[in-house]
Order: structure tokens, then C-alpha cells, then sequence
């Protein structure tokens, strides 16, 4: 049950962070900007974390990128609670790997895309989602329903303390 309520708790403050999208869309359009970087997409958290750290001059922009960073943080942190909570088969253990993959700080989600229910690709314009932040806004909301599927399948299989 504590597995499920530190997600329900980082589920929530991901809801805050995707009414602030646009906010956070344009926080990377002002980093990018100042770091020369307009070409290439957003590919890594480590890279968001950079772009921060050295490009970031309004506190409204690093506000909303701390928000994504810290986001993340709480769902990489969740990973070892799932791993003690149950030490794992084959599916649990890949729903798991999949997320310590995805949340990796340098890892590349270029290419994830996040689809339906999740409309966070569809708020952007065609060029932004195609080329640019597609993959950034998808990270969260894969990694979160990754994490609930496990939560479902442990629970389903009696698996679940």
C-alpha cells in the first residue's frame, strides 16, 4: 500500500505539472535559446537538468523544469520500494527494467511518444511534437502507467504485500 500511495502522491503532482505544459514547453524554448541548442530535440532528463543548471535565467522556468526533475527523481526512487515490495518474476522484473531504462538520466526518449489516453503529445503544435519535445512530455506518463500495470499485475497474481 505504500508503493501505491507514493505513486497516487506523484501521480498528483504530475496532474499540477501537465496543466503547466505550455509552461514548461516554453522554459525549454528559453533554455534551448540561451544554450545555442535550438536544433536538436529534448532527448535526456540529464539534459533538461543541464539546461537548468546553466541556461535557465527566470525563476518561472526553473520552477517548472525543478518540477519535471524532481518528478522524475520520485519515480526513479520508486523503483527500489517495487523491487523490495516483491522480489520480482518475469514480467514484474521486465515492467521494472523498463522503467529504470526510461528514467536513467541519460537515456535517450527521442523517440517515445506517448498515445492515448495521454493527450500531452497532442497539445503540441505538429513540428514541436514531431522534432522537438514529443519525447520529453511522454516520459512521465509512460513511466507511470509502466508502474501501475506492475502494481495491477502483482496485485492480480497475489504477488503483492
Amino acid at each position: 500500500d505504500e508503493v501505491v500511495e507514493s505513486l497516487r502522491k506523484i501521480e498528483e503532482n504530475y496532474k499540477l505539472f501537465q496543466q503547466q505544459q505550455f509552461t514548461f514547453i516554453r522554459a525549454l524554448e528559453h533554455t534551448r535559446e540561451e544554450a545555442h541548442d535550438l536544433i536538436k530535440p529534448v532527448s535526456s532528463i540529464v539534459q533538461v537538468q543541464c539546461y537548468k543548471d546553466h541556461h535557465c535565467y527566470n525563476s518561472t522556468d526553473r520552477r517548472i523544469l525543478n518540477m519535471f526533475i524532481s518528478i522524475c527523481n520520485d519515480l526513479r526512487n520508486l523503483c527500489p520500494k517495487l523491487e523490495k515490495v516483491h522480489p520480482g518474476d518475469s514480467v514484474t522484473n521486465g515492467l521494472l527494467e523498463k522503467c529504470k531504462v526510461l528514467l536513467n538520466d541519460s537515456n535517450d526518449f527521442t523517440a517515445l511518444r506517448a498515445t492515448y489516453p495521454h493527450g500531452v503529445v497532442n497539445h503540441l503544435s505538429l513540428e514541436e511534437a514531431k522534432n522537438r519535445y514529443g519525447g520529453v512530455v511522454s516520459l512521465i506518463p509512460i513511466v507511470i502507467d509502466t508502474m501501475k500495470e506492475w502494481i495491477t499485475y502483482t496485485k492480480r497474481n497475489v504477488l503483492y504485500v
